[in-house]
């Protein structure tokens, strides 16, 4: 009798895991590749070698605990990409001192949340980000900021927090940052070496929050150990090695670019490029040429800016071989292009989540295309995933249920929030990633869905990530985004939200009619919407909830009860 094989795997690896804190393994990079590049903001105009990075880490750092920010104290950041987020990155990891990172779209509410939430002690800010003015909405929560003549805040509704660093420019009650890069005291080394020393990789290091599509943002706790050898491993998947230059067009304040990006960097001796202080297709595509980037980062969207830009042709993309696509899925035809146009034979595909520091499943720079846009993936090394059922049952291969990791790069918990961590993280230290999840025999995974995104039509569990996958073989079609809306008949219907390519145009009836030739009829959307763009997330991803809520208004639909 055959054995029915389940839907476990875990990673195996010649490379053990990166025992060490953050500032251990900055610090060997700095030595061994002290004279190259270690990273570029080409918007900017800032170019600093390993040796010239460790120089102005090490002030800012001394610089912080001069302020008085100590080992365990939370220092926020609120800022686009720029050089200065790496040097406060790997200041307070060098210190450990926890850094928090800050969607650079908070409004005032959110941001007054968060550094409350954490007791941030210190807040590093940029001048402005689109049209936001990090500094006229701190006013409006810290009105106090203005008197702050020693610079020492105290404000009422931020009670923990005590200096304010700005990135650029000089203001009233405000550290310039600039002034922190002063070169530090042989004394104040010394000091930032012995708390160095004394750090534990297992320790907090970084709180970056995620939150769904209800409630307050969670702070996920992340340790030296989780952040450190994700990126590592993230790095060690696309070969990264001294000679390659990663050209980093996603944001820094996400794990994409913190982790996989500059953490994938340092561990391999690797350059992190910044084309723009936000994602410019423009400005990506002239960093490449520029750089000669052999590695580029980005969502789907992000590619498909840059295939379409109409001056594409003109840049020499040769350098390139490799790269991360990730955050949602990639259409066949975008991978294509991207491996055929922009030379990246060898991009890969990761699957993860903040919790889980973030990659989980990725694939390897030799899988066939099918595995690349089909699947996200196997297992990263030294994790172990499953796919369970409902009763937390691991389910045979090939059957969908619930991803769940296990393994070094699971979150410690959200900060003071041990319910919600319980929610998530069981009893056998399994993360729960709340995503719908099918393996094959050889081990790749396919993610069919959030269990929330779910659309449950007449009592039938109907997958949007299948229906989008299938109208972006629609040659109209650019970018789509399948949402369920209350029906009073059926309980809910698809709706298609669709952004064409430019210059294109169909009917509504057109998509309907060829969705009719060729799915199932009960996975034919009712709705179909056309968009010149969806609500977007700073890292990049659409907010499927905020286009429920505007397609609820303008059918006029009320919710189910």
């Amino acid at each position: 009798m055959s054995q029915v094989r389940l839907s476990y795997a875990y990673g195996t690896s010649q490379a053990p895991l990166v025992g060490m804190t953050i500032g251990e393994k900055f610090d060997e990079a700095c030595q061994i590749y002290a004279d190259q590049d270690a990273v570029v903001s080409l918007h900017q105009n800032v170019r600093l070698s390993y040796k010239q990075l460790q120089e102005k880490v090490n002030a800012f750092a001394c610089s912080l605990l001069r302020l008085g920010l100590q080992k365990g104290d939370r220092l926020a950041i609120w800022s686009p990409n720029c050089v200065e987020w790496t040097i406060t990155q790997f200041a307070a990891f060098k210190a450990g001192i926890i850094l928090v990172n800050l969607n650079p779209a908070y409004k005032k509410n959110e941001l007054e949340y968060v550094l409350n939430k954490v007791s941030c002690k210190g807040l590093v800010i940029a001048s402005a980000f689109k049209t936001t003015d990090y500094q006229q909405i701190l006013m409006q929560i810290a009105p106090e900021l203005e008197g702050a003549t020693d610079k020492i805040l105290n404000a009422e509704k931020l009670p923990h927090l005590k200096h304010v660093i700005k990135i650029d420019e000089q203001h009233q009650g405000i550290h310039r940052f600039s002034d922190l890069l002063n070169e530090p005291s042989a004394e104040q080394l010394a000091q930032l070496e012995s708390i160095a020393q004394d750090l534990q990789f297992d320790e907090t290091i970084n709180i970056q929050f995620t939150s769904g599509t209800t409630g307050n943002p969670k702070g996920t706790m992340l340790t030296h150990n989780n952040i450190l050898n994700n990126g590592y491993f993230v790095g060690e998947g696309i070969h990264l090695t001294p000679k390659d230059r990663v050209c980093i067009s996603v944001p820094l304040f996400h794990c994409f670019g913190m982790v996989m990006g500059n953490l994938a960097c340092i561990t391999h001796g690797s350059t992190m490029v910044y084309p723009a202080a936000v994602f410019n297709p423009l400005e990506s595509l002239k960093a490449i040429e520029q750089e000669k980037c052999t590695a580029a980062y980005g969502v789907p969207t992000m590619f498909i800016a840059m295939l379409e830009q109409e001056t594409f042709d003109q840049f020499d993309l040769s350098s390139l071989r490799t790269g991360i696509m990730a955050g949602s899925p990639c259409p066949r035809e975008i991978m294509q292009r991207v491996i055929d146009r922009m030379h990246m034979s060898e991009i890969t595909i990761c699957y993860g989540m903040t919790e889980t520091a973030p990659v989980s499943v990725q694939t390897s720079t030799t899988d066939p295309i099918e595995c690349r846009v089909g699947t996200v993936g196997r297992v990263q090394p030294h994790l172990e995933i499953k796919i369970i059922d409902e009763q937390g049952k691991v389910v045979p291969r090939g059957k969908l249920g619930e991803l769940c990791v296990r393994g070094y790069s699971v979150m410690l918990g959200y900060w003071e929030d041990e319910e919600k961590t319980k929610e998530v993280i069981d009893v056998a230290k399994w993360m729960h990633t709340g995503d719908i999840a099918e393996m094959d025999d050889e081990g790749f995974v396919k993610i069919k869905g959030r269990i929330k995104d779910v659309v449950i039509r007449g009592g039938e569990n109907l997958f949007p990530k299948e229906i989008e996958d299938f109208l972006y073989t629609h040659p109209d079609v650019s970018d789509v985004q399948v949402i369920g809306l209350p029906d009073p008949r059926y309980g809910e219907e698809l709706c298609a939200c669709i952004i064409l390519h430019e210059h294109h145009e169909v009917t509504e009836e057109c998509i309907r009619q060829f969705c009719k030739e060729h799915i199932s009829h009960n996975k034919v959307p009712k709705y179909v919407r056309f968009f010149k763009e969806f609500p977007m997330t700073a890292s990049g991803k659409a907010q499927k909830f905020k286009l429920q809520e505007f397609m609820r208004n303008e059918l006029n639909l009320q919710e189910i009860a």
